[in-house]
């Protein structure tokens, strides 16, 4: 557990309430109103690390991310956010430093992520280098 300032804890979980997780999503820009929220629950629990920012005062769930991998060989990291009126304050730092260390601890040390568009420079000081050479791609049906 990682505490950030007076208000906000930092802690990686198995479990949290659905539909905040569904805000933190539509919060990010990805979270279609088709989705169910009833997913969210094997959501966390299909992923290797789930962590969530919590608001000590109202024990709301404010920022999340997390880790999908098969807990051998490689960790992605992934659904990094923060509500807006949180950004700023150091709270996705906690975050990505949670995530990055419950992976080396687990022995996964080959971590990536995508960085949006001119936040690359967010993940350098903790140890991220654009891949040079390399395009991510997503799959959006047969060609």
């Amino acid at each position: 557990m990682n505490v950030v300032g007076d208000n906000i804890v930092v802690q990686l979980v198995r479990s949290w309430d659905n539909n905040e997780i569904a805000d933190l999503y539509r919060a990010g820009g990805w979270w279609k109103e088709e989705y169910d929220p009833a997913a969210i629950s094997s959501l966390i629990q299909g992923s290797f690390s789930f962590a969530v920012a919590v608001e000590k005062k109202s024990g709301k769930a404010i920022g999340m991310g997390r880790v999908i991998s098969d807990g051998v060989s490689d960790g992605y990291i992934q659904d990094l956010v923060v509500i807006s009126d949180y950004r700023n304050s150091g709270i996705g730092k906690e975050l990505v430093s949670a995530l990055v260390k419950n992976c080396i601890q687990s022995g996964i040390t080959w971590i990536a992520l995508i960085a949006e568009p001119d936040t690359e420079k967010f993940y350098l000081p903790f140890g991220f280098f654009p891949m040079e050479g390399h395009v991510p791609m997503i799959f959006r049906g047969e060609g």
